[in-house]
Parts: C-alpha cells; structure tokens; sequence
C-alpha cells in the first residue's frame, strides 16, 4: 500500500515538474488561430455545401426508370 502511495507522489511531483516547463501562447494569439479555424472551417462547409448543390442538379438531369 505504502509503495502505491509512494509511487503516485512521485508521478505528481514529475507532473507538477513537466508543468511548469509548459509555455503557453498569449491571449492575443489564440484568439487569433481560433478565428482562423472558424474561417476555414466556414470556408470549407460552404464549399461542400456549393458543391452538393451542383451534384443535385446534375443528378437532377439525369431521368428515372
């Protein structure tokens, strides 16, 4: 029991060691990449969308038995 417990605090300590050698990125440039992210996933949804509606029409053209 006593070597588990052992064992858990010296895996925290490193943890807490790792984590303070953690550079994280500004506020500025987070905001920044988060709305490139929404722009470029907007930008693909979009074509997708355009690109389903050209298939319908296309499909559309094409007559049924």
């Amino acid at each position: 029991m006593n070597d588990t417990v052992n064992q858990i605090q010296k895996y925290l300590k490193s943890v807490q060691l790792e984590w303070g050698k953690i550079t994280w990125p500004e506020r500025k440039q987070v905001i920044a990449e988060t709305v490139a992210v929404i722009a470029i996933v907007f930008l693909f949804t979009v074509s997708v969308y355009i690109i389903d509606i050209i298939f319908k029409a296309i499909l559309g053209l094409i007559p049924t038995v």
